[in-house]
């Protein structure tokens, strides 16, 4: 069965959030794969950027850093010098910036690590679920893919679980700061210069910054050792330390970012099943299944969009020169149904393999530093889901979120039938 159609007319503006708002532009983004890959648009600032389309053509781009910079801001929108360093988290900064302050804090994702929350990822899920499915119809994305990530990052952070739903709605208000059933102070429709040197140019940044340092603060007092920021406040082998500032931007990372990756992810995988119902079943049957479903359910739903990067250098590809200065913007959610590389792209296929989604960014070296609790959480979300379920069925229209950066279901109305 067809899971959703894109509905653009093959021309949508990428510049605009409201194209969005009914599901990325499949039907642009095939345009240009196949005639224009390497795509200029000029923006009404005179600043344009180049898309990229191509599977193949952003692993080449992505992996060449020193060609292609983080370090001038990772989303279309333009920042000043001083924005950038006031703003940056360790996704705007190049190697080998980047990879000093990465392993300060790889060593709390590491996959072994990330293991030992499998206990309570599997409690978080049969609680939620008990809680919710008994309901019968109600909206998946609010009451479960919203849900498991705001609770595991109250487990993560070390946090109370009474200021988990501050944290998640401030977390909102940044990644999706363009919606505005998230945020008052919707970016592309305000004046928020008030807040440039926030986070994503949003006064939720003010705010979780004032709670990270009183966080950090407390921590150091108390000696309290749980979750993983205290391993990331420890000295790296060099016996170096992040600066107030890292820590600040990488708290409000984790909290925006690390959220909504797994989020939508769960909403585009239970949008899935409710269009595809042999999924169901084969969730149930198990087995290799399992190995394979997180990476596809995830590259179906392909939570950010595109990233940003700035040509230092010119850089011919495909007979086109992009010229130091220019913005280049991979769009990932493009890559990720490409025919070229995906047999069936616009079809959910829980045993695809090989699967070279590019969702946590591969090929560069910002891949995502949170793959693998992603990867956990869907795979033990959905396995839970299967065994309580006989089936599950759209109970309405989905809606999306109103970005082109985020890429979610951020409405899911659903009714599922227990066994």
């Amino acid at each position: 069965m067809t899971i959703w159609i894109p509905t653009d007319d093959g021309h949508a503006d990428l510049t605009s959030h409201d194209t969005f708002m009914a599901g990325p532009p499949h039907n642009t983004f095939k345009r240009l794969r196949d005639d224009d890959p390497i795509h200029w648009t000029e923006w009404a600032d005179g600043k344009g950027f180049w898309s990229i389309t191509r599977h193949a053509d952003i692993l080449e781009l992505n992996g060449n850093a020193k060609v292609f910079s983080s370090a001038h801001g990772i989303r279309m929108e333009d920042q000043t010098p001083e924005e950038v360093v006031a703003r940056r988290t360790f996704q705007e900064i190049d190697p080998p910036e980047h990879m000093n302050t990465r392993i300060k804090l790889a060593k709390a994702f590491s996959k072994s690590v990330i293991e030992d929350f499998n206990t309570d990822i599997c409690m978080l899920c049969t609680e939620i679920l008990d809680e919710v499915l008994p309901e019968g119809e109600f909206d998946a994305t609010r009451k479960i893919a919203r849900v498991l990530p705001m609770r595991m990052l109250g487990r993560i952070l070390g946090t109370p679980d009474e200021d988990l739903p501050w944290l998640v709605e401030k977390g909102d208000a940044l990644i999706a700061n363009t919606d505005p059933d998230f945020t008052d102070h919707v970016l592309d429709k305000m004046t928020t210069d008030e807040f440039r040197m926030m986070p994503f140019n949003s006064p939720a940044g003010a705010e979780l910054y004032a709670y990270a340092k009183d966080m950090m603060d407390k921590k150091n007092k108390s000696g309290d050792t749980s979750g993983i920021l205290h391993m990331i406040l420890q000295p790296g082998r060099d016996g170096s330390t992040i600066s107030e500032s890292e820590f600040r931007n990488f708290f409000c990372l984790l909290v925006a970012a690390g959220n909504d990756t797994t989020r939508y992810s769960i909403a585009a995988g239970m949008q899935a099943m409710c269009h595809q119902p042999e999924l169901l079943g084969q969730m149930q049957a198990g087995g290799d299944i399992w190995d394979t479903a997180p990476d596809e359910i995830i590259r179906w739903a392909t939570p950010a969009s595109y990233f940003r990067r700035t040509a230092l250098t010119d850089y011919e590809i495909h007979g086109k020169t992009i010229k130091a200065g220019d913005k280049v913007l991979y769009w990932f959610t493009s890559a990720n149904r490409d025919e070229a590389v995906f047999n069936t792209p616009f079809q959910v296929d829980l045993a695809r393999t090989p699967n070279k989604h590019v969702s946590f960014g591969q090929g560069g070296p910002h891949v995502c530093l949170g793959m693998w609790l992603a990867r956990l959480e869907v795979r033990i979300l959905f396995q839970e889901l299967a065994k309580r379920i006989t089936k599950i069925e759209a109970a309405g229209p989905h809606t999306f979120l109103r970005s082109n950066f985020v890429g979610g279901i951020k409405s899911l109305p659903v009714r599922v039938t227990l066994k």
